[in-house]
């Protein structure tokens, strides 16, 4: 869909790695889902490497990819992977709101909820306007699953600046984190940087996120206990139980059953897994 980056962020190689930003055309986009829809697809993730960064080659828009990808008969379901915070508009949250197609599940990198360090990272959005954004999207999807990518102990994170980012995540309800502790890559910026993190420091605080991320997915799989929700069944037989994701991205077992994989069917969610998975029963 769209590769390449033309942010360099201090702690990045992409833009070296991958190249400038570019992507297919809307037109040929919509023909591979339609291809996707003729082999039985219902679901289709769009991702790149800056996602919304999309339109870079062609001069067109992603707001308009995805009203056209809205229109493709027999793909059911999309989810947006991985989109800025500085290019998630209001446009963009409004029609997929208003979509039954788009589901209430958005992944939006963080890396850091202190507004200095994300200056330093060289990151295009302020704390502030990220807490915005994902409260545009708590007001028109209040069900959304929220994916967060977090880097801990950049150059220059002190503890005020970690506290920051820990209370930010809880502030806006991250479902699940995605921690990534800071590792130098030659030709960055950021290896010269002073004010270095110790390493015993950085996997102290990984330890501290993992066990908030744990409590925020626990947390939010519990809000839908009891309720239902639309589920579209994967082709795998563990044990005699099956697989899939609510709408909102919760992954639920039930008892195997051929005609229901991949069929789009309502369940009620009865109870967590110790693994953390939801049993469900369908309705």
């Amino acid at each position: 869909m769209q590769d390449g980056c033309n942010y360099y962020c201090t702690y990045c190689t992409i833009p070296i790695a991958r190249g400038r930003s570019r992507n297919g055309s809307i037109a040929s986009l919509v023909q591979q889902a339609e291809q996707v829809a003729c082999e039985g697809g219902k679901e289709i993730v769009i991702t790149g490497v800056n996602t919304g960064d999309f339109g870079r080659t062609t001069g067109e828009k992603f707001i308009d990819l995805l009203r056209a990808l809205d229109k493709v008969e027999g793909i059911e379901r999309y989810r947006i992977s991985s989109i800025e915070p500085n290019l998630i508009t209001d446009e963009i949250i409004e029609f997929c709101a208003a979509s039954p197609k788009f589901q209430p599940h958005f992944h939006i990198p963080l890396q850091s909820g202190s507004t200095r360090i994300l200056g330093l990272m060289r990151r295009r959005y302020t704390a502030e306007r990220y807490r915005e954004r994902i409260a545009k999207i708590r007001e028109l999807m209040p069900d959304s699953f929220l994916g967060v990518d977090v880097i801990v102990g950049f150059p220059g994170e002190g503890e005020e600046e970690f506290m920051e980012t820990y209370t930010l995540l809880e502030e806006v309800g991250a479902s699940f984190l995605h921690i990534f502790p800071f590792s130098e890559r030659p030709g960055t910026p950021a290896v010269s940087m002073p004010n270095k993190v110790q390493s015993r420091i950085a996997t102290e605080r990984v330890a501290r996120l993992e066990e908030l991320s744990e409590r925020l997915h626990r947390s939010f799989a519990e809000r839908f206990l009891g309720t239902e929700r639309e589920v579209l069944f994967e082709n795998t037989d563990h044990d005699g139980m099956m697989y899939g994701y609510t709408d909102n991205y919760l992954r639920v077992a039930a008892p195997y059953d051929t005609a229901k994989i991949n069929e789009i069917c309502r369940v009620k969610l009865v109870d967590i897994t110790p693994e953390g998975d939801i049993r469900c029963q369908i309705v």
